[in-house]
């Protein structure tokens, strides 16, 4: 097993300055961003895929040679059952732009999304996909590359905050492994869900080529006005999820489930109940989640996916949040 994160949390910086940081605070693995130039503002786009040829894959290989860094995985992650027949194609496309690039640069895996169109039942859209992503899985296969898909929910993908992304639940997973796809497992998702992280890891280690790293710290307390998904008819904006936040692994000692002390309150618990943590920050058990992965005979990268509030605003807090990650899993991994 090998430490890494995601690009996407320094869009300002370009893949050398980022690399060269990486290998100087002792990360081995850089999973790459790879949205098409200048597509929309939250994105990162640290190599463009779309014009990738033989003498961008040499340069790209010189610089993480230089820095003793693993490319572990191209990430593009949009959805891929876009209701628009136009929006998907152009999706799709740059799925493509991908899978050719990291066949051309040797990287074995390409994440995305499944997706949802949200004026679908899940049966609908699992049908869909059946139709729409076989395609793509043997585009991919062709070149030997692997798709990989993250387990995030997307709620923002639905008008009233519901799953977004058909690979939310391990009874998903196990439908998308049937279609060629592979899971880039984060346990954040989970956790909020009230599915226990461990327990849902430990049957498809072998399916998992990948792993993200991102906490979640929860406030039940808040959950109690809206419940598991957050608001409804005070949700004014897609992304106000209600209920909790993201965080880096092992970042935080304060149990948050006994202080809280207001359903209604301001500031970096705006989403109402949970929020993304850097690892160590959040709920999630992190020597457990690594232990099961070693017992499953995972040999592939923990990527640190930075979503923190707290460790955000700018790019010297978004390092120090990559370092508070990296000294809650490092000691836990063997190399």
């Amino acid at each position: 097993m090998r430490l890494g994160f995601l690009t996407a949390c320094l869009p300002g910086l370009s893949l050398d300055e980022i690399a060269a940081w990486a290998a100087e605070h002792d990360y081995h693995a850089l999973e790459v961003a790879t949205w098409p130039v200048g597509s929309r503002d939250s994105a990162a786009a640290h190599l463009d895929v779309a014009r990738f040829g033989e003498a961008d894959a040499n340069r790209v290989r010189a610089l993480f040679d230089r820095h003793g860094l693993e490319l572990s995985a191209f990430a593009y992650y949009e959805n891929n059952l876009h209701p628009d027949d136009h929006r998907r194609a152009e999706i799709a496309a740059h799925v493509r732009h991908n899978i050719d690039a990291a066949a051309l640069l040797g990287v074995p895996y390409v994440g995305t999304f499944v997706g949802r169109d949200p004026g679908r039942t899940v049966k609908e859209n699992t049908a869909l996909a059946e139709k729409e992503l076989p395609q793509l899985v043997d585009y991919a296969g062709e070149r030997d590359v692997k798709i990989i898909i993250e387990n995030c929910l997307m709620a923002d993908w639905h008008p009233d905050g519901y799953p977004g992304n058909l690979a939310y639940s391990p009874e998903l997973w196990e439908w998308m492994f049937s279609l060629g796809l592979y899971l880039n497992y984060n346990p954040s998702h989970l956790i909020w869900q009230g599915i226990d992280p461990v327990e849902a890891l430990r049957p498809y280690v072998d399916h998992i080529p990948h792993a993200r790293a991102t906490d979640t710290q929860l406030d039940p307390v808040r959950r109690n006005r809206h419940g598991v998904f957050g608001k409804s008819i005070e949700r004014d904006d897609p992304w106000d999820n209600s209920w909790w936040p993201h965080r880096i692994p092992g970042s935080g000692d304060v149990d948050w489930r006994h202080i809280a002390d207001s359903v209604e309150r301001d500031g970096p618990w705006d989403n109402d109940w949970w929020r993304h943590r850097i690892p160590g920050l959040g709920d999630i058990d992190w020597r457990r989640i690594v232990d099961t992965l070693y017992e499953g005979g995972f040999t592939g990268v923990l990527s640190v996916e930075h979503e923190d509030p707290v460790w955000s605003g700018d790019e010297e807090k978004v390092k120090d949040g990559l370092r508070i990650a990296h000294r809650t899993l490092r000691p836990l991994i063997l190399t």
